[in-house]
């Protein structure tokens, strides 16, 4: 497999003199970031886009995405643009959304930092640029993104893009793009539902906080995650999924995401926080949150451990009573004071003297 994709690598990546110097359209293959710029479906990228590329990099075109690398991350590449352009469609959009996206594979933390303009946090796993259709995954190994594959991290921001290209430009409410990613690259931890459960105890963050100030601390970001992907499974446990395509595209013919939220569910968003308040204390009650999370599975393991030492050490109190009861091999009663030597050790008990 591996010898294949490099054979395509090079086949893809050899030009010739007579070829048009023009930059490619999504037909074309891997080019030398200076001389082309990325690849596009419907034209080529905007100079905001092209400017994301890798120092000294190369582009990997496709149907609807590009990838700009550098030569040691040729496979990721690769491996990157087939699983877009294989990728099922996101849910409630059309099938052709998005397009023209731009992935640009960070060759280290220095240029990670320098394409995203350090607006990630130590532990954000990647960066989806909405108005530029572009994403920013790092290609080196690192402790971004923990917990998270590949093919997920890919999915979550592949719908970041997806939905804002499919608003045109609307506004977006942050619980809703953050839920939609999170529901679209398959849902969330189900372990870590005791933090939601705790969080919604503690009484939580209401769905505004979550569209004007999402979090830059780890654990606190990690719960507003949970907390967003909710919202949309809320939508389509309570609605059924053609619910979503039919906001989305209110949403879109109207401008206004509460007009569209009114006109699809008859209710205002108000109210529907109040009814997933009630669906996640339900559906993420205690009792979810003690047979699902590892958090219970150790307290248990921790549990039995502590029964057993317990255990253990009373068998070992019992055996050190009987020992002690036990009658010894040389009875100190067998021994005559009178007939004892400082060399004789008494009287034999198998009555052998």
């Amino acid at each position: 497999m591996i010898p294949a994709v490099l054979a395509m690598i090079l086949a893809i990546g050899q030009g010739s003199a007579g070829q048009d110097p023009n930059p490619p359209g999504l037909g074309g293959g891997v080019q030398d970031a200076t001389t082309a710029a990325a690849p596009a479906p419907t034209g080529a990228l905007g100079q905001d886009a092209a400017g994301l590329s890798v120092a000294d990099g190369r582009y990997l075109a496709g149907v609807r995405a590009a990838v700009s690398f550098i030569s040691a991350d040729s496979i990721k590449a690769v491996r990157v643009l087939s699983t877009l352009e294989d990728a099922a469609p996101l849910p409630g959009l059309p099938p052709e959304v998005p397009s023209g996206v731009l992935v640009v594979l960070a060759p280290d933390e220095a240029e990670f930092v320098r394409l995203t303009g350090g607006a990630a946090p130590d532990w954000g796993a990647g960066v989806a640029l909405p108005a530029l259709s572009a994403i920013i995954i790092p290609a080196y190994t690192s402790a971004r993104g923990t917990g998270w594959s590949d093919l997920r991290l890919l999915r979550h921001e592949w719908a970041h893009i997806g939905l804002h290209q499919y608003l045109e430009g609307l506004r977006v409410p942050r619980w809703f793009s953050e839920g939609y990613a999170q529901w679209a690259s398959g849902g969330w931890d189900w372990g870590e539902g005791w933090k939601l459960r705790i969080a919604l105890a503690r009484g939580g963050s209401s769905l505004d906080s979550l569209t004007f100030s999402w979090p830059r601390d780890e654990a606190r970001a990690r719960t507003a995650y949970l907390l967003s992907a909710t919202t949309v499974e809320y939508l389509v446990v309570q609605s059924g999924p053609r619910a979503l395509e039919v906001l989305l595209r209110r949403w879109k013919e109207l401008g206004n995401f509460d007009r569209a939220f009114r006109a699809t569910f008859g209710i205002t968003t108000a109210q529907f926080e109040e009814g997933w308040r009630r669906y996640v204390k339900d559906r993420y009650g205690w009792l979810f949150v003690l047979s699902h999370s590892a958090v219970f599975w150790m307290f248990l393991s921790l549990m039995l451990v502590a029964m057993a030492g317990v255990r253990r050490r009373a068998r070992r109190d019992r055996m050190a009573r009987l020992r002690a009861a036990d009658i010894a091999d040389r009875p100190r009663f067998w021994l005559t004071h009178d007939g004892l030597q400082n060399d004789d050790s008494g009287p034999d008990p198998d009555g052998s003297e």
